[in-house]
């Protein structure tokens, strides 16, 4: 009887000690392998036509970021410190342009960076329009001049290039998008070749259109026909998505630039992984991934920048000489944000 009963065991254990001798026989050891561990790896090379320390200047905004409960200095300027995490999580430093130091000064900054960000916030005149509009300028030239040099302008940055390129003040409509997520409707047949969605996946993509992934934070707003209606906007640039606003009401959300490397956002990319204070903000994992795609896309076009500024005054300048001020303990604005009363540079 136990014959019977051991003999399927015997052919069973036979089985597995031929197996474990197939895997030994196929795992190599270094020596055998041909690599011995004396080599290093085989890195690729650089591409010489990408800049891989790339430099994202953004311009701050008047006052403190939070009603002036941090500073009492009229003179102060600001950057949320959500703007400065979105350009490091695609990849880049960070050089704070500070709006209302001596021009001279600024410019000298902007020629250290590879990009801009132009933020969102609410002033729309005065020397804050105007330091916009030279540095958009600046922007232009620079990439007629053969430079790829990238240009984000979200929110408040978007109006004021749309005031910018339509030469018109008026432009701007009245919207309710104050403190709400919404998904994004692509226009009909459009290419996202060479946009900012480019990299997103088909299923992302997909989701946009249907899940509320984006926040809004915003009163002003320009309707799809009156963009089109306007000559320089609809030839400057092309319309990817549109929004609905809380009356039902459409508004453009996000442009690209025909000629240049510059997008548009009605809507705020840097919120969904940096910014607490609203409960409206989305921090599903897809909705980190618009961040992070958004943040990829705008290092990833200030990397084709050939502009290479000396290194040390990059070093002097760049946001790790500031310290941000937290404000998230009042529960609604900005969580950080970075002040400036006594402009530092170092040229």
């Amino acid at each position: 009887m136990w014959r019977y009963i051991c003999l399927p065991f015997f052919l069973l254990l036979w089985n597995d000690i031929g197996l474990a001798k197939e895997a030994s026989e196929s795992i190599l050891l270094p020596s055998e392998s041909g690599f011995d561990g004396s080599r290093s790896p085989v890195c690729s090379s650089p591409d010489p036509n990408l800049n891989y320390r790339p430099v994202i200047g953004i311009l701050s905004h008047p006052g403190d970021g939070a009603s002036g409960r941090l500073t009492n200095d009229t003179s102060s300027t600001y950057i949320a410190a959500s703007y400065v995490k979105f350009a490091e999580a695609g990849g880049a430093r960070v050089i704070p342009l500070i709006y209302n130091e001596p021009e001279e000064v600024l410019f000298q900054k902007l020629e250290l960076v590879n990009g801009v960000i132009f933020t969102g916030g609410w002033a729309k005149k005065y020397d804050y329009f105007e330091i916009v509009k030279k540095i958009f300028t600046k922007a232009l030239e620079r990439n007629d001049a053969g430079e790829h040099f990238p240009v984000y302008g979200i929110c408040l940055g978007f109006e004021l290039m749309s005031i910018i390129i339509s030469q018109n003040r008026d432009i701007l409509e009245r919207f309710d998008a104050e403190d709400n997520a919404s998904s994004l409707q692509f226009v009909d047949n459009v290419n996202n070749d060479g946009t900012l969605f480019q990299r997103f996946p088909p299923e992302l993509l997909k989701k946009l259109s249907t899940d509320c992934l984006v926040m809004q934070k915003h009163k002003y707003g320009i309707t799809p026909a009156n963009f089109q209606a306007n000559p320089a906007l609809s030839s400057f640039f092309e319309i990817l998505t549109t929004c609905i606003d809380e009356n039902s009401k459409t508004y453009v959300s996000t442009v690209k630039a025909k000629r240049y490397p510059i997008t548009g956002f009605q809507w705020h990319p840097e919120k969904n992984a940096f910014e607490w204070g609203s409960s409206a903000i989305p921090h599903s994992e897809d909705a980190i991934q618009v961040t992070q795609h958004a943040a990829s896309y705008l290092v990833s076009e200030a990397r084709k920048s050939l502009n290479r500024p000396e290194s040390q005054k990059v070093l002097s300048n760049l946001i790790y000489n500031y310290k941000p001020t937290y404000c998230g303990y009042a529960g609604r604005g900005y969580d950080e944000v970075y002040i400036f009363t006594q402009p530092r540079s170092r040229f």
